[in-house]
């Protein structure tokens, strides 16, 4: 298990091309921002405003868990001054790239200060911890803390502006929390179950009153792979919770589901939005509408 960055954000001085000069006669175009994940680029966005320009590292619909920096990608992160991470431990490529990319430049650790959770007894997961932090929108409030001060770190300038819009994000996510709560309480409590593909929603789970019965895949990473064993056991889960359905994430491999499911009796849900938003026109382009859609295809599935 890889040591967690306890620090808001990482110094690692800018390159001298930027030096200590303030972005406050350049707005939008002062600092290269990179954020590694389609969402997490969405979020900072909220709190750059149209300050500065935050481009994600990872293209839309990729699962985060099978990237693997390509020349290209490389190439960006030494061309960004700030560079935005999930962090705990979600990118496991990270600090060999880091080492490839060489130059400096700002890391600022999203989930830094959030605690990890842990399983219960009745899931199924390997040791690592889980990093989907995101998926509680309480938690992404951190999210939007520790972007504020590393924007502010990084121009502090823009201080005012990047206070103001991540107060207006945070009421938003608040906003989002209460209604998430809303739509939850149409679930009867003992059909507030959740089997899903891999160890993601915990946190989800955990915020709003649902057990998680198990996971097809026994990790908090998509590239695990079950044994006979845990599938058995999996299976009579299901089978002896009650869960009504299955809930398989954008992208990922059906199969293993698709047997637990004919195998159970239960419902095969797909479409879930974990580790991406969608182009502008799709069912989730942003973090919030991301949330949404999954509240409503689990409440859908289950009340």
């Amino acid at each position: 298990m890889k040591k967690r960055i306890l620090a808001v954000v990482i110094w690692m001085v800018f390159s001298s091309a930027c030096g200590s000069e303030s972005l406050s006669n350049k707005p939008g175009g002062g600092l290269s921002i990179l954020a590694v994940e389609t969402f997490l680029a969405d979020i900072a966005q909220n709190v750059a405003g149209e300050r500065l320009s935050v481009e994600s590292l990872m293209p839309l619909g990729l699962d985060p868990h099978a990237f693997q920096p390509t020349p290209a990608d490389v190439a960006k992160i030494a061309d960004s001054q700030v560079l935005i991470v999930n962090g705990s431990g979600f990118e496991e490529w990270l600090d060999e790239t880091l080492k490839n990319a060489g130059g400096e430049r700002l890391v600022v650790e999203a989930s830094a200060g959030l605690q990890t959770r842990k399983p219960a007894e009745s899931e199924i997961v390997d040791e690592a911890q889980d990093p989907h932090f995101w998926l509680d929108p309480v938690s992404a409030t951190r999210y939007v803390e520790n972007i504020r001060a590393g924007f502010i770190q990084a121009d502090p300038a823009g201080k005012a502006i990047y206070t103001q819009n991540a107060e207006a994000y945070m009421a938003s996510l608040n906003d989002l929390d209460g209604w998430i709560r809303e739509q939850v309480d149409q679930i009867p409590a003992e059909r507030r179950l959740l089997v899903t593909n891999h160890e993601s929603f915990g946190y989800f789970a955990d915020r709003y009153g649902f057990k998680v019965v198990g996971t097809v895949l026994p990790s908090v990473s998509t590239g695990a792979a079950p044994s006979a064993g845990q599938m058995a056991a999996l299976i009579e889960k299901v089978r002896a919770s009650g869960a009504p359905a299955i809930f398989l994430e954008t992208g990922a491999d059906p199969r293993l589901a698709d047997q637990i499911a004919h195998e159970t009796g239960v419902k095969l849900i797909t479409g879930l939005y974990s580790h991406s938003v969608t182009e502008p026109g799709g069912n989730a382009p942003t973090y919030l509408s991301m949330m949404k859609y999954n509240t409503m295809l689990i409440v859908g599935a289950l009340k």
